[in-house]
């Protein structure tokens, strides 16, 4: 069955141009504030395949959306790599043991090893795959990871930072431990993204959270050859599985986007002209709302118009320049679901 949100992915005609948000299942729903509860914390969460496949549901039931993204953290690979994870409450994630010498990246777990250790995340997507198709909808289940960056950056600073100072102290003097962390958290990554494939998800998107805290002549180097190389291998043993590219805040870096992947998710900070004049003939670009129209249903209602007039309702995914806030009204983000859909379907 033709699922058209893979259609999208690959440039195919679609009826309209489907839709869905980053981070859209989470806090803004009640449902899922109540599963959350009930497991106790979120890590326990992401552990519970049963509930990690609920939440996962709950927006293609309360909100319309066009595809389901797996539930889970971008932090459950460092943490299986054998560092300490937590988090705590009103400050985030927390690594107790952060990087600092070659000896740390050393004693992390690698490869196959590391990879394999993910069982709950690959349980969840088989519930999930057979939960969808049980369901005989069309909508598309995405997996996901953190770019390799993103995530050394979590595990050299030990938690979410605002200056990544300790990251790029490294990035300058010491750039050899800083692709060596990088490395091997790469090797992670692939295995980990192809069993998700293997488990059953539809797309898979590369998130790279933190890309705008590198200067611009230097993120190909510490972060977008690695998003390629993580993208390259996943499409030479699945051509048929579309790879979103999601790196946050690179308006200055359009032109030297280069890769064999097949959707290019656009933040809210890059205008989509300029994405669609640089990018829109080599890829399917997806985005790009800024999340704090859903405030505002007339807001919305007149971004989608100016996102739909510049694409034209081709090689186009509609979502969030970045992710849904938690104080969002549930109304407010079913709106701009069901615009997206009605703004774009073809007459």
């Amino acid at each position: 069955m033709s699922k058209i949100f893979v259609d999208a992915c690959l440039g195919k005609e679609t009826p309209y141009t489907p839709v869905w948000m980053m981070r859209q299942a989470g806090r803004y729903l009640p449902e899922y504030m109540e599963v959350r509860a009930a497991a106790g914390n979120f890590l326990n969460l992401c552990h519970d395949p049963e509930k990690a496949a609920e939440v996962t549901i709950q927006p293609l039931d309360i909100v319309g959306v066009d595809a389901a993204i797996l539930f889970s953290d971008i932090l459950v690979i460092p943490d299986e790599m054998g560092m300490d994870l937590s988090f705590v409450k009103g400050e985030g994630p927390k690594f107790s043991d952060p990087l600092v010498s070659q000896e740390d990246v050393d004693r992390l777990i690698g490869g196959e090893e590391a990879a394999s250790k993910l069982t709950y995340v690959y349980e969840t997507i088989e519930l999930l795959r057979k939960q969808l198709d049980e369901r005989g909808d069309e909508k598309a289940l995405i997996g996901f990871t953190g770019a390799p960056w993103t995530l050394a950056t979590y595990m050299i600073e030990g938690q979410g930072t605002k200056t990544y100072n300790i990251c790029k102290k490294m990035m300058y003097s010491n750039p050899e431990l800083l692709h060596n962390i990088l490395a091997k958290v790469t090797e992670v990554v692939k295995l980990y993204m192809e069993k998700q494939i293997q488990a059953g998800v539809d797309v898979v998107q590369i998130f790279d959270s933190w890309a705008a805290a590198i200067e611009p002549g230097k993120y190909d180097e510490f972060s977008w050859k690695y998003m390629v190389e993580i993208a390259e291998y996943l499409k030479e043993k699945y051509p048929h599985i579309p790879v979103i590219m999601f790196p946050k805040g690179i308006p200055a870096f359009l032109d030297k986007v280069y890769g064999n992947f097949d959707v290019f998710g656009v933040d809210w900070s890059t205008p989509m002209a300029l994405a669609k004049e640089k990018l829109g003939d080599k890829y399917v670009l997806q985005g790009n709302m800024e999340p704090c129209r859903l405030y505002s249903k007339e807001a919305t209602t007149e971004c989608i118009k100016v996102i739909q007039e510049t694409m034209g309702g081709k090689r186009h995914i509609f979502n969030l320049g970045h992710g849904i806030l938690p104080d969002v009204p549930v109304e407010n983000a079913k709106h701009f679901v069901s615009e997206c859909q009605r703004i774009s379907a073809k007459k």
